[in-house]
């Protein structure tokens, strides 16, 4: 209702503000044509004067008529001012109302879409409950009586709990040749069963200098921000029951009520916080780990990024949207921008690739390239810029960090070679070999071979790993190569784990990679910090090195 009292305001302004507008048209033509009847009439007397009677009487034409014409001339000129000044005034008069018309149709559409919102959340909700208590109704009642099923919750109130995942983003970016600090909020809402139902993904002024010129308030302003936003989009859905979930502990105790700010705009926003969460029956707050709330910080730094895009200019008009990597500086097609997972810090291909091609050489697991930063870089999405060898390359080393020493088994087939771990060795070997685990017989997950894990040779059917021993007293031909190569560089082999340990400088005290502690001189174990046997401990040689 006040929404058509108002158009109808509007509409009322605008019709008479036209009104005028014509009126004045009408005033002003015919003010100018009584005056230009009255110069032609001035203009045919000058030029036919009378006779000499009046000839005195018109004297006054023969030198005054300049003055006249000027003074009379003058008086069109100010109406004219007046005029423009009044369609001047009138025109922003009108597109005044125009504005207020468009953000009318904007609100109504806002708040058109909000409703259908809430009546999409009130189905789901209920199509829920009724799934929920349908499932729970035994298979021969629902034969019997399911025909005659009536809907418990078809007028009832809406009591689910919701959650509110928010998330402020604060960093530092580069556009071209300049630097800049842009801000994000993320917000995610979801049901009780983390269906997402709401999102918000918005860019914020954080200033000059952003809030990390505070180093005590750095980021608690955006996620300040963050969640009042959230909270405002769940009262706009008439949310009742909710927890909202943040991942900075010192937002959360300010919050809490735990600390007190002495900084006045968090002091503001806390506040702001502190009467929303009054509007609901039930809103309370939750710490949890950065990885519990990956959606709004998606939506974050989604919001950032288009701050930081821009169309290329290709001669015909706007082009695909360019970025700038913090890397090498150069604007780049956003397609060929590389998002690591887990912190979505953006870089090129060209530079990623370059970074990830280091960390394979290193022999090490490529991170994020920003510094301090700790993501992994996920060798799924390697395969965008990476060749297919490399990207195998890192699944095997990824797979090699994460298997315990002790626990790492390697295929015996020289074709093959998999690496597995024993635990997953098994599960595999049990699903298709019976008392694999008393016999020691394995059956590789790559090749499906069987070997024994004992002897780390193929399986010696109808034979038991002592038999086969006896039987094949002599190593193998790699065995011996391996051997030969330990005893002329010197290697010790840990007795726990079978690896070659080399001895590069420092002392024979020896920590394998497994964690088992031994003398390198004679292979003896080493027992709470000390020694069980009489080698020396160490050698000048290895200790003190030429520089």
């Amino acid at each position: 209702m006040e929404m058509e009292t108002e158009s109808a305001v509007l509409t009322e302004q605008r019709r008479e503000i036209e009104e005028a507008k014509t009126l004045n048209s009408d005033l002003e033509f015919a003010f100018n044509l009584q005056m230009q009847e009255a110069m032609t009439a001035s203009l045919s007397i000058l030029n036919h004067p009378p006779s000499t009677a009046s000839t005195s009487s018109l004297s006054i034409l023969n030198h005054p008529p300049s003055t006249a014409l000027a003074s009379s001339s003058s008086t069109p000129k100010n109406e004219e001012a007046e005029v423009e000044d009044f369609d001047c005034c009138s025109t922003l008069f009108l597109e005044n109302i125009e504005r207020l018309e468009q953000e009318r149709k904007d609100r109504e559409e806002s708040e058109h879409l909000m409703r259908e919102m809430r009546e999409d959340l009130d189905r789901r909700i209920h199509d829920q409950k009724v799934a929920s208590e349908i499932m729970n109704i035994p298979d021969d009642e629902w034969e019997k009586y399911g025909d005659n099923y009536v809907d418990p919750f078809e007028n009832g109130e809406r009591v689910s709990f919701f959650k509110v995942f928010c998330k402020g983003v604060e960093s530092e970016e580069r556009i071209r040749d300049m630097k800049v600090i842009v801000g994000g909020i993320g917000v995610a809402i979801c049901d009780s069963k983390d269906n997402l139902i709401f999102k918000v993904s918005k860019g914020i002024d954080v200033g000059a200098e952003g809030s990390s010129s505070n180093k005590s308030c750095a980021g608690v302003s955006v996620e300040l921000q963050a969640l009042i936003e959230g909270l405002n989009a769940a009262f706009a859905l008439d949310l009742k029951n909710l927890t909202f979930f943040v991942d900075h502990s010192m937002l959360y105790q300010y919050v809490t009520g735990a600390i007190q700010t002495q900084n006045s705009k968090i002091s503001t926003l806390v506040n702001q916080v502190s009467l929303l969460q009054k509007k609901f029956a039930d809103c309370k707050p939750s710490l949890v780990a950065c990885s519990n709330i990956q959606f709004a910080f998606r939506f974050a730094k989604d919001a950032i990024v288009s701050q930081i895009t821009w169309p290329a200019d290709n001669g015909k008009g706007k082009g695909k949207l360019k970025e700038t990597c913090v890397i090498c500086y150069e604007d780049t097609d956003v397609y060929q921008i590389f998002s690591v997972d887990g912190c979505f810090h953006r870089y090129c291909f060209p530079c990623m690739k370059q970074h990830v091609e280091v960390k394979l050489l290193e022999g090490t697991m490529a991170k994020c390239p920003h510094e301090g930063c700790k993501s992994e870089v996920s060798i799924e999405t390697c395969g965008k810029f990476l060749d297919p060898k490399l990207v195998e390359i890192m699944s095997q080393r990824k797979k090699e960090t994460s298997i315990a020493v002790t626990e790492k088994v390697y295929c015996p087939y020289p074709r093959c070679s998999a690496l597995m771990s024993k635990s997953e060795l098994l599960e595999y070997t049990n699903s298709s070999f019976v008392g694999g685990e008393k016999c020691g017989a394995r059956k590789c997950v790559k090749c499906h071979y069987f070997f024994c894990i004992n002897c780390r040779v193929p399986w010696h059917y109808n034979m038991t790993c002592y038999d086969y021993k006896i039987s094949k007293p002599h190593p193998r031909t790699e065995d011996k190569m391996l051997d030969s190569l330990a005893k002329r560089n010197r290697w010790r082999q840990c007795v726990m784990c079978k690896n070659m340990v080399e001895l590069a400088e420092g002392c024979y005290h020896i920590t394998c990679r497994c964690g088992y502690e031994f003398c390198y001189t004679c292979g003896a174990k080493w027992k709470n910090k000390k020694p069980t046997c009489s080698c020396p401990i160490w050698d000048e040689r290895n200790i003190i090195r030429d520089r």
